[in-house]
C-alpha cells in the first residue's frame, strides 16, 4: 500500500528500519540487564544495606523515573518526532556504568538507577512507538513480541554473563563494562541508522476505520492530552485493564529483581547459580514473546492476558514455598511463561483501542502505570520482607497479580475480535507488504 513519498505499513514492507529496531531494542535490555545480577549483591556484599525497603531504594529510583519518563516519552515523540527521543535516551545512558563502576556509596547507586530510569523510558517506549508505527494494525502482535523478545532475551543474556564476570572477577568493575559498549553501541545506531517513523503513525491515520461494532467511535482523533490520561487509566475499560494489569506485572518483576538473587543467596545458592535463576525467568520471558506475540493477533488478547497473570501467581507461589535451585529452576520458567503470555499482547492491546493520533500519548501512559508498579513492588515487597520475612513478600503479591487477572477476565472486552483476524487483518498485511 504505496502513498506519495513511497511510505508503507507492514513489517515485511519495512523489515530493514523493523529488524534495526529490534536490535536496539535488544541493547536497551541489556542496558537493564547489568544489574539483574550483581546490584543486589553489591547492596549485601560491598554496602552492608541490612534493611529489605532501604536495599530497595535502587528499585524505587528506578520505577518512580522510568514510569514519569514513558509518559514524556509518549507526548514528546507525537510534538517532536521518534528518532530525537531515542537519541536523547542513549545519551543519558552513557553515565550509568561508570557510576555503578565508581559509587562511593549507596547514593550513587540510587542516582545511576534514576538516570537508568530515564534511559528506558525514553528508549524502550520510542523503540515500541517506532514498531506499532512501521507496522501497521495488522500485526501488532508479532511486533510486540519481537520488540518485548529482543529486550528481556538480552537482559537474560546479561544477567547470565554479568553473574560470571562477578563470579570470576568480581562484583565490580568488570560486569558493568558490558552496559557501557551496550550503550555506545546502541548511539551510534541511533544517530546513523535508525530513521524517523511518525510519518507512519500520520499515514496509519488517514486510512484509519473504525470498528464495525462501534465501541471505539468516542476515542477520535482529537482528544487532548488529559483526555488520552483519563480513558487510559480509567474510563476505557480495555485501556485500563490493561494498565492495571501492566502495573501488577511489573510489580511482581520489581520483586523477581530486587529481592529474588537475596531469597536465594540465603539458601546458600553460589552467585554462578543465582546468575542463572536470574537469567531464566527473563529467558523464557523473551523467547515465549515469539510465540506469544503473534498468537494473539490470531486467537485474541483478552484470554492470553487472563490467563498469564494466573500462571505468574501460580510461580510465585512456588518460589515462595521452595528451598532448592531445581524446584526454583521451574518457578522461573513458569514465571516466564505467564509473563510472555502478558507482555506484547498488553502492549497490542492499547494499539488497537488507541487511535494513531494519539496512540504514542496512551503507550507513554499505559507504560507510566505499567512501570509504576516496580516502585509499588520495591515499596510493598521491602516493607511485607523487613516485617515478615521475604517468603511473606513472595505470596502477597502471587495474591496481588491473580486478583488483576480477574479484574482482566471481568473488566476488559476483546480487542482484537474475529473479524478483525480472519479477514481484515491478513488482507491489510497483504496489502501493506
Amino acid at each position: 500500500m504505496s502513498v506519495a513519498g513511497g511510505l508503507r505499513l507492514g513489517i515485511r514492507a519495512n523489515l530493514a528500519q523493523f529488524s534495526l529496531l529490534v536490535a536496539v531494542n535488544a541493547l536497551v535490555g541489556g542496558e537493564l540487564g547489568q544489574e539483574r545480577t550483581v546490584l543486589p549483591l553489591l547492596a549485601e556484599q560491598t554496602f552492608h544495606l541490612t534493611g529489605y525497603t532501604f536495599l530497595l531504594t535502587y528499585v524505587l529510583a528506578f520505577g518512580i523515573t522510568k514510569a514519569a519518563t514513558n509518559y514524556v516519552a509518549g507526548a514528546f515523540s507525537d510534538r517532536y518526532g521518534r528518532k530525537p527521543v531515542l537519541l536523547a535516551g542513549w545519551l543519558i545512558a552513557l553515565p550509568v556504568p561508570l557510576m555503578l563502576i565508581w559509587a562511593p556509596s549507596w547514593g550513587w547507586v540510587v542516582a545511576a538507577n534514576v538516570l537508568l530510569g530515564v534511559n528506558q523510558g525514553l528508549t524502550w517506549s520510542t523503540t515500541v512507538i517506532m514498531k506499532i508505527d512501521l507496522a501497521g494494525p495488522a500485526r501488532r502482535g508479532l511486533a510486540m513480541g519481537l520488540n518485548e523478545a529482543a529486550g528481556y532475551i538480552a537482559v537474560a543474556v546479561t544477567a547470565l554473563a554479568t553473574g560470571y564476570l562477578a563470579a570470576r572477577y568480581g562484583l565490580r568493575p568488570a560486569p558493568f563494562l558490558l552496559g557501557l559498549a551496550y550503550a555506545a553501541l546502541a548511539l551510534g545506531l541511533a544517530t546513523f541508522a535508525v530513521r524517523e517513523t511518525r510519518e507512519h503513525a500520520r499515514l496509519e491515520a488517514a486510512q484509519h476505520t473504525a470498528r464495525a461494532d462501534g465501541r471505539h467511535d468516542h476515542l477520535h482523533a482529537g482528544l487532548t492530552d488529559n483526555q488520552v490520561f483519563a480513558h487510559t487509566s480509567l474510563r476505557e475499560p480495555a485501556l485500563s485493564a490493561a494498565s492495571q494489569a501492566g502495573m501488577v506485572n511489573n510489580l511482581n518483576d520489581g520483586l523477581a529483581w530486587g529481592l529474588f538473587p537475596i531469597l536465594f543467596a540465603t539458601a546458600g545458592l553460589s552467585v554462578a547459580r543465582i546468575g542463572i535463576l536470574a537469567a531464566l525467568y527473563p529467558a523464557v520471558w523473551g523467547l515465549g514473546q515469539l510465540v506469544t506475540g503473534p498468537l494473539s493477533d490470531r486467537w485474541g488478547r483478552k484470554h492470553l492476558i487472563t490467563a498469564g497473570m494466573l500462571v505468574q501467581a501460580v510461580a510465585l507461589a512456588l518460589i515462595a514455598v521452595a528451598d532448592v535451585f531445581a524446584v526454583w529452576a521451574v518457578a522461573a520458567v513458569v514465571l516466564g511463561v505467564g509473563t510472555a503470555l502478558v507482555y506484547p499482547t498488553l502492549l497490542a492491546t492499547i494499539g488497537d483501542v488507541a487511535h494513531p493520533a494519539w496512540r504514542a500519548r496512551a503507550v507513554g501512559v499505559y507504560r507510566l502505570w505499567r512501570d509504576g508498579g516496580f516502585a509499588v513492588g520495591a515499596l510493598l515487597a521491602g516493607i511485607v520482607a523487613d516485617l515478615w520475612g521475604l517468603r511473606a513478600a513472595v505470596w502477597v503479591v502471587a495474591a496481588i497479580t491473580a486478583a488483576s487477572g480477574l479484574i482482566v477476565a471481568i473488566c476488559m472486552y476483546e480487542t482484537h475480535p474475529p473479524a478483525n483476524r480472519s479477514t481484515t487483518a491478513p488482507a491489510r498485511e497483504k496489502g501493506a507488504s
